[in-house]
C-alpha cells in the first residue's frame, strides 16, 4: 500500500539575536548635579518655607558667634547649605538678614507689667530678676549675644539696642514711677555691663555664679539709681 501523505514540514525561521526586554534604568540619584540640571541651585530646600527657616538659624548662630561684622553673606549661606543667590533673594543683604534673624526675643507685654506692678522700693530688684530670665533663655541668649557683639561694631545696631531697651522696656517705668530717663539708663546700662562679662567674655567667677546672688549683687546699685 502506498504510504499515506506527510504534511508539509513549516519552514523554520532563522535564528537571531534574542529580542531583550527594554532595560529599566535606575532612578537618578538626586545630588547637586541633578540640582543643576533641574535649575535648582546645589543644596536648594525642597521650599521656601524651610529655606528661610535654615537661613535665619544660621544667621543667629553665626552672628552669635561672631557678631554682625564678622558674619558674611555666604558664610550663612554655606551653614544654611543653601546658594547665596537665595539670601539675596529672601533677605537683599546681610543686614536684612539680621532684623529678621535678631528680632528682639523679649516681648515687652509680659515683661513690662511685672515692672510696672511693682513699688518703687522693690524696683531694682524686680529690674535685675526680670533681666536675668530673658538671659536664662538659650534661644533667646544667643540673639541678645549676637545683639550684644554687633553693638560694639555697629552703630546700627546699638542705636536699634538702645532704643529698645529704653523705650520699649523701661520709658514707662520711668513714666509710671517718676524717674527721669538718665536714671533708668543708667540702670540699664550696669545690667548689660553685667550681660557682657558674663555671657559674651564670659569672666569668671561672674560667668558660673547663679541668679539669685547676681540679684543680690546687682539690685541694690540698681535701685540706687532709681531712688527718689
Amino acid at each position: 500500500m502506498p504510504e499515506p501523505a506527510r504534511p508539509p514540514r513549516r519552514r523554520e525561521r532563522p535564528q537571531g539575536p534574542e529580542r531583550q526586554a527594554p532595560e529599566r534604568r535606575a532612578p537618578e540619584r538626586q545630588g547637586p548635579e541633578a540640582g543643576r540640571r533641574s535649575g535648582r541651585g546645589p543644596g536648594r530646600r525642597p521650599g521656601p518655607t524651610e529655606t528661610r527657616d535654615a537661613i535665619i538659624a544660621a544667621a543667629r548662630d553665626l552672628f552669635a558667634e561672631k557678631g554682625y561684622d564678622g558674619a558674611s553673606l555666604r558664610a550663612i549661606a554655606r551653614a544654611a547649605g543653601v546658594d547665596p543667590a537665595l539670601v539675596h533673594h529672601f533677605y537683599g543683604n546681610k543686614e536684612g538678614v539680621f532684623v529678621a534673624a535678631m528680632r528682639f526675643p523679649i516681648d515687652p507685654s509680659r515683661l513690662v507689667p511685672r515692672i510696672l506692678g511693682t513699688t518703687r522700693d522693690r524696683l531694682g530688684e524686680t529690674m535685675v530678676r526680670v533681666f536675668l530670665e530673658v538671659w536664662r533663655d538659650e534661644e533667646k541668649r544667643a540673639s541678645l549675644v549676637a545683639m550684644l557683639r554687633s553693638a560694639m561694631t555697629n552703630d546700627q545696631i546699638a542705636v536699634m539696642m538702645r532704643q529698645f531697651i529704653s523705650s520699649a522696656l523701661f520709658a514707662k517705668a520711668a513714666e509710671i514711677h517718676g524717674i527721669p530717663l538718665l536714671r533708668i539708663n543708667a540702670a540699664v546700662g550696669q545690667m548689660i555691663g553685667v550681660a557682657l562679662l558674663r555671657y559674651v567674655i564670659k569672666v569668671e567667677p561672674i560667668a558660673s555664679a547663679t541668679e539669685d546672688e547676681l540679684v543680690e549683687l546687682l539690685a541694690p546699685a540698681v535701685q540706687l539709681h532709681l531712688a527718689p
